[in-house]
């Protein structure tokens, strides 16, 4: 049994946390139970000025860490903006936020400063909570923390079912958050999302501790709190799904305009881009290069439902990458500022693809000594970066200082460290 089966099987974990009443259930047997309404029933939906200063007072004269979650629209609108967040704390209750009708929240961020926040998988949410002003000084990641001690599973569903009990009903997480207004199973199941997140944090600091990894989880969290907003990625017409296929210059042109032209339209008109043009249909035009929009028409992608307007409005881009000139047109491939991929390191450099592989291994088997998946025991790319242009003298104080000059953390450093030490002094065969 592992670590985290032992957590599970530890009924005393299993609190209620003031959920539905013990009826013989859960504790008792170990079969869990549906969690079907939130303790306090349903909260309206701040939507003014005035409930949300009231919430602000409420949340600021609570106690204890905070449980923040945030449904955005992805798949319906354009971006990641939150559409609804919820908040849960000792003393204040549960609250519903609606960002549209409230969309500067920095009061309440203030109000929860220095608080904990607890949150699922922080880092899908904190950019579209910084947007509307909220930004945690310090956290709990449920999602990461799960990881690092070693359970199987770590979506909020099964962490609830396995360490606390409860089933949580999870139909709505995909629907577009952006309706108004919210219909009320969705607004159910939005605040049962932060209603066992407390309870969830305090069982996973428990099993982190027993493990000897609670430190290392709060260096994880201090470093996701002060990381900084993630850079514009550069070109990122180049993720159109599909686009292996594209080998010509010219044709990347093709993807490149219509992505751009796409995403111009999507913003515009706030909707999520593939619901203007699928990915498959930008590929399709790029290998194509139609010489008409009755050509264009006649791709996959471009069918019957594709009003002439449209088509023309898709084939000017086509046209627009026909007419650059060579210069202008793009790269195949992306600039490498790193290492090259793996699989051209036994050709390119023989030495480094032994240590590479000396490390991979090594790295694999800490993981599994540890319990952790090995992304979370050190970054891929880190390896890659120390193996490909190594220290000249491999020794733990160079090893050390080149896993924190690529942002290991003093968990990984200490642990890691020994694994490349070794690893460096592998030499091709």
């Amino acid at each position: 049994m592992t670590d985290a089966q032992e957590t599970a099987a530890d009924t005393s974990l299993r609190t209620t946390g003031g959920a539905p009443p013990d009826d013989g259930g859960s504790a008792e047997t170990k079969a869990p139970i549906p969690l079907l309404e939130p303790r306090e029933g349903i909260p309206p939906v701040v939507a003014d000025e005035e409930a949300l200063a009231r919430v602000v007072a409420a949340f600021a004269a609570g106690s204890g860490p905070v449980a923040v979650d945030a449904e955005r629209a992805s798949g319906y609108r354009y971006g990641q903006r939150a559409y609804l967040v919820q908040l849960r704390r000792q003393g204040a209750g549960t609250a519903l936020v609606d960002p549209v009708a409230c969309p500067d929240l920095s009061g309440l961020g203030e109000a929860l400063g220095g608080v904990e926040w607890v949150l699922h998988a922080a880092t899908q949410d904190l950019p579209c909570l910084r947007e509307i002003g909220m930004t945690p000084s310090q956290l709990f990641d449920t999602e990461l923390a799960g990881r690092l001690a070693g359970f199987p599973r770590v979506g909020l569903g099964a962490m609830v079912e396995g360490v606390l009990g409860f089933v949580l009903e999870k139909g709505h997480s995909a629907v577009d958050w952006s309706t108004r207004p919210l219909p009320e199973p969705w607004l159910r199941y939005a605040a049962l999302d932060v209603e066992l997140l407390v309870d969830l944090r305090d069982a996973l600091e428990k099993e982190l501790d027993r493990q000897g990894k609670l430190e290392w989880a709060r260096q994880e969290f201090d470093a996701i709190a002060s990381a900084p907003p993630p850079e514009p990625r550069k070109d990122p017409w180049r993720r159109t799904s599909g686009m292996h296929k594209v080998r010509r210059r010219r044709q990347l042109a093709v993807v490149r305009e219509l992505w751009q032209t796409r995403d111009r339209i999507a913003q515009r008109r706030d909707i999520s881009p593939g619901k203007v043009l699928s990915d498959a249909a930008i590929v399709e035009a790029a290998l194509a290069l139609p010489s008409s929009a009755q050509a264009l028409g006649a791709l996959n992608g471009f069918g019957p439902r594709t009003g002439r307007r449209q088509l023309e409005q898709w084939q000017a881009a086509v046209d627009r990458a026909k007419a650059l000139s060579e210069a202008q047109l793009p790269q195949p491939g992306q600039p490498v500022t790193g290492p090259p991929p793996p699989r051209a390191w036994a050709d390119k450099d023989p030495a480094a693809a032994a240590r590479l592989s000396a490390a991979r291994a090594g790295v694999s088997a800490l993981a599994e000594r540890i319990n952790m998946p090995q992304e979370n025991l050190i970054t891929p790319d880190t390896v890659r970066r120390v193996c490909w242009e190594p220290p000249a003298e491999a020794t733990a104080e160079s090893v050390g200082a080149a896993l924190t000059g690529y942002g290991a953390r003093p968990w990984q450093v200490e642990l890691v460290t020994p694994v490349l030490v070794k690893a460096l002094a592998t030499q091709a065969g």
